[in-house]
């Protein structure tokens, strides 16, 4: 795959950058900037290089048509503080706005398109149905960069479609996003532990599946947790659990333990009576959950299992939550794994933090981006990739230029 390098003089050229700008709201107030400040050096590298750089991104899942909750605008905003320049707003995406204001740009200038999913064709299921939306946003440059990591499992028109009909290369986010989970699959220094929470195990088969054969240990907690503790013929009580991969669950338990494959689980477990900040709760054994509460995060007994499986690891993916972090009567397990993480990033190993949910729990626990090898932009992206799986955003900068 091209980089921005190697597409030469870009000065006076209009560049498109697929971004991923799809941040946190709470009404106009963006809660979490990482992703605008990891997107920023790209953008910024083609504004200092004299390029006429105009931004597309999504924000949120409106249904190909503009609703004002899901304007970029508030992104325009904090995208030119970060920058330290101006950054100009479009408010469509290919109309007579978008087109004058992109016609308008000088060398150096930046603009960001409004919502791509405020029309149809973005994601459209169709090739055809993608082809003329995809030729509107083409025809805004003579260049495209892709930088969006967090969609390039997308097959979108303007992740997709966008990258066969002008000429393109990868932006310095994909380009390190990829290298870092190449050496998560490829022959990664070992010992290697992948720690997995969040809410549903359904939504980590694959890779729990694809990673038995490439991992030493995998550390499970989350609300996924449940579904494993049930796997073993434990009362889980109120707690998530998805009975339907209990069979599923047990399958890759025996699979890992004949591959000679670690499973570390909580042993303890924190039980409330209820999903809510001020519930009644206590610390119980992961094995003797009351049949009425429920697990809202690891116990303090497990963090410390878990610091210790990751003590000497020289390698570790973690995607999902310990718990529900966002209530602090249950962040405690999650705040420990990343400490955990940081401790051992401090010794040389390589740290990589997936996915949204766990970007925002470190950062709203008080850590900082640098305390970790690596905080991916890209969930369901990461994911995929070490499943094993084609990623259409990656494979077509992989062809010929248009």
């Amino acid at each position: 795959m091209k980089t921005t390098s190697d597409l030469g003089d870009l000065r006076g050229k209009r560049v498109l950058v697929r971004s991923d700008l799809n941040v946190p709201l709470d009404g106009s107030t963006i809660t979490d900037d990482g992703r605008i400040r990891a997107s920023a050096p790209t953008i910024k590298g083609l504004a200092d290089a004299g390029a006429r750089v105009i931004v597309c991104a999504h924000l949120g899942r409106p249904k190909g048509a503009p609703e004002a909750r899901y304007s970029l605008a508030p992104v325009a905003k904090r995208l030119g503080e970060v920058l330290g320049s101006d950054v100009g707003f479009a408010d469509d995406t290919v109309g007579d706005d978008a087109k004058a204001k992109a016609a308008a740009l000088e060398d150096g200038q930046v603009l960001l398109l409004e919502n791509l999913r405020f029309n149809a064709g973005e994601t459209a299921k169709t090739d055809d149905e993608r082809a003329g939306f995809a030729a509107e946003l083409a025809s805004l440059a003579d260049v495209f960069v892709s930088d969006g990591f967090g969609v390039v499992h997308r097959k979108q028109a303007s992740v997709y479609d966008v990258a066969r009909l002008l000429p393109h290369a990868t932006g310095d986010l994909v380009s390190t996003e990829v290298d870092v989970l190449r050496r998560l699959t490829k022959d990664p220094e070992r010992p290697y532990a992948v720690v997995l929470g969040g809410a549903k195990v359904s939504d980590k088969l694959g890779v729990i599946g694809n990673l038995l054969g490439t991992a030493d240990r995998l550390l499970i907690g989350g609300g996924m947790v449940f579904t494993f503790l049930a796997a073993q013929g434990l009362e889980v009580g109120k707690s998530l659990l998805e009975a339907d991969q209990v069979d599923t669950v047990k399958g890759y338990l025996d699979r890992a333990e004949k591959e000679g494959v670690e499973i570390v689980l909580p042993v303890d477990v924190v039980a409330a009576d209820a999903f809510s900040a001020d519930a009644a709760h206590d610390v119980v054994a992961a094995d003797a959950i009351p049949a009425d509460r429920m697990g809202l995060d690891i116990g303090p007994e497990s963090s410390r299992l878990f610091a210790e499986k990751l003590a000497d690891c020289r390698t570790v993916f973690w995607n999902g939550p310990m718990g529900a972090f966002e209530m602090a009567p249950f962040a405690d397990g999650t705040k420990a794994l990343a400490q955990a993480l940081v401790d051992i990033t401090g010794k040389g190993a390589l740290t990589v933090v997936g996915g949204g949910d766990s970007a925002a729990a470190v950062r709203q626990l008080g850590f900082e981006d640098s305390d970790f090898g690596h905080i991916s932009t890209g969930g369901g992206a990461s994911l995929e990739y070490l499943e094993g799986k084609e990623l259409p955003g990656l494979t077509v900068l992989e062809e010929d230029d248009a």
